[in-house]
């Protein structure tokens, strides 16, 4: 819009240099720069131009020129980046600042209950993105977002050292950490009214059926947690379709109700207000390491998460953005989360969190990632409309 009133600007002044210099020249001036110039000997030009004076060749040369668009600044000049984080407060605020005092990047955060929340607010804003970034939860749901072409590609260079199953091949999201789905115990409350009626601690997910329970266990929902949908998943791909659809329906009658997010069990159970709960077992050792009496059991076929982080398309700082994947990716960095997170690092040359059992010790489900993103629609339709019964 600015381009063309300054080209015509360029030429109405260029008409009139070419006017006044023929207007000097018709009057014969006698100035030291005259029409009589082009005659001049170069040593009076060099002369003229050691004194700060232009010729007026010189004059008409640079008039010549067209006028000078002011350089664009570079999006990678941007000293912002605007984050969606589905992490812990206290993970993002030292996410925060270990990233500004790496890097000199300032991030604005706004920190949301789960992936499902934030994934959502990225749909909703699809025509005038308003973050550059997401990260934290499930890559199931970062699938979603790029199926709908609202993440960029990108592949740090820094993939390379992790291993590829953490990887997305087309580049749209990038594996960071991983976590395992665990039982969140009040040891308190199971003492004084469960074990007295014979009951034992809960070792595998089909123990949570006990009817002891009922009331008193605690969930997330799938729609809004990416921990929720995972342990939905959990039980469909150990069991089957229809057993797993079963136990969902069996277990429904002891859950007391369903969270927005994963961590809210952990905190309800901690707190007191129930004997167990279902969560990530890294947010479990976080919070028994801060003195609550609950302890941390990892079932048998349990599911793990790939935790994500992608890059939002249309975002206003995307080299910025692209910065922060390859900061997360680095050893140091990989350290410092499993330090305050306890959550595992894709990087193999991290050791696991203190007080977790190492990952190989872990009994795994046959997890299908590809099926279970494929499906969760699906399934988060048909969770609903079973629980709303």
């Amino acid at each position: 819009m600015l381009t063309k009133p300054r080209a015509r600007m360029g030429g109405l002044l260029l008409a009139s240099v070419f006017a006044l210099t023929a207007l000097l020249s018709g009057c014969g001036s006698d100035n030291g720069s005259n029409g009589n110039a082009a005659s001049n000997t170069t040593g009076n030009a060099a002369s003229a131009n050691a004194g700060g004076n232009k010729t007026d060749a010189a004059a008409n040369a640079e008039a010549d020129k067209p006028a000078e668009t002011p350089a664009a600044e570079p999006a990678s000049a941007s000293n912002k980046l605007v984050v969606y984080a589905a992490l812990n407060e206290d993970d993002v605020v030292q996410i925060q600042k270990k990233f500004k005092a790496d890097t000199g990047i300032d991030i604005e955060y706004i920190r949301l209950s789960g992936a499902g929340e934030a994934s959502t607010r990225v749909q909703a804003e699809k025509n005038a993105p308003q973050a550059d970034i997401m990260v934290g939860g499930s890559v199931e749901f970062y699938d979603g977002l790029s199926s709908q072409g609202l993440l960029e590609a990108y592949t740090s260079p820094n993939a390379k050292e992790i291993d590829a199953r953490f990887n997305d091949p087309k580049g749209f999201w990038q594996g960071w950490y991983m976590g395992v789905l665990g039982i969140v115990l009040n040891k308190d409350r199971f003492e004084k009214e469960l074990a007295p009626k014979g009951v034992k601690e809960p070792q595998t997910w089909d123990d949570l059926l006990d009817p002891n329970y009922k009331g008193k266990f605690v969930t997330s929902n799938p729609a809004t947690a990416g921990g929720g949908y995972i342990f939905v998943a959990d039980q469909l791909f150990r069991l089957g379709d229809e057993k797993g659809w079963d136990y969902l329906k069996q277990l429904n009658g002891n859950v007391h109700h369903y969270t927005q997010a994963a961590g809210d069990g952990i905190t309800l159970t901690a707190t007191g207000e129930f004997v167990a709960g279902m969560s990530w077992a890294h947010d479990i050792v976080k919070s028994m390491k801060q003195g609550y009496p609950i302890k941390v059991i990892i079932p048998k076929q349990t599911a793990f998460e790939i935790g994500g982080v992608g890059i939002v398309k249309g975002g206003a700082n995307t080299e910025n953005a692209k910065k922060f994947v390859d900061w997360l990716l680095t050893k140091e960095v990989g350290e410092m989360n499993t330090k305050m997170s306890n959550r595992y690092s894709v990087r193999s040359d991290v050791a696991p969190p203190e007080g977790m059992l190492k990952i190989e010790d872990v009994d795994l489900v046959s997890y299908d990632r590809a099926k279970a993103s494929a499906m969760k629609e699906d399934v988060v339709k048909k969770f609903t409309d079973m629980t709303a019964k």
